[in-house]
């Protein structure tokens, strides 16, 4: 079982099952999303995942349509996102988490896509896109 909550602790999430396919995205979406140089997501079944507090306080976005990106209209930390064409799961922020996890990160993904500051220094593979088999 993972626990995390938002910067404020008004949104809290619990996640029962594991988080596959993590990675860190350097995709301009993701940078402007998160503030910084990437993002590192995971994916969770939907089934898994459970809004334990504060779903009342969740707003959303949809920049592209059929994918929405929920958001603490408190603080602004963004809690989770989802994508009509696989309702089978969701994709979370693993920054949200406050209890550790056990999965590791695969990769980094859409690294031609860095920002031009950033020093990309890792023994992760490096991909132009998604990792292979996605």
């Amino acid at each position: 079982m993972y626990t995390g909550s938002c910067l404020c602790g008004e949104v809290n999430v619990e996640v029962s099952g594991s988080i596959t396919s993590i990675i860190h995205c350097h995709c301009s979406l993701c940078r402007k999303n998160s503030g910084t140089a990437f993002a590192t997501n995971g994916f969770v079944n939907t089934d898994d995942f459970t809004i334990t507090k504060g779903q009342a306080l969740l707003s959303e976005y949809s920049f592209k349509v059929g994918r929405t990106r929920y958001f603490c209209k408190c603080c602004g930390s963004p809690v989770y996102s989802s994508n009509n064409d696989d309702k089978s799961r969701i994709r979370i922020r693993l920054g949200i988490f406050d209890s550790d996890i056990t999965e590791q990160v695969l990769s980094h993904n859409f690294v031609t896509s860095k920002a031009n500051w950033e020093k990309l220094e890792t023994s992760l593979p490096c991909y132009e896109k998604h990792e292979p088999g996605r």
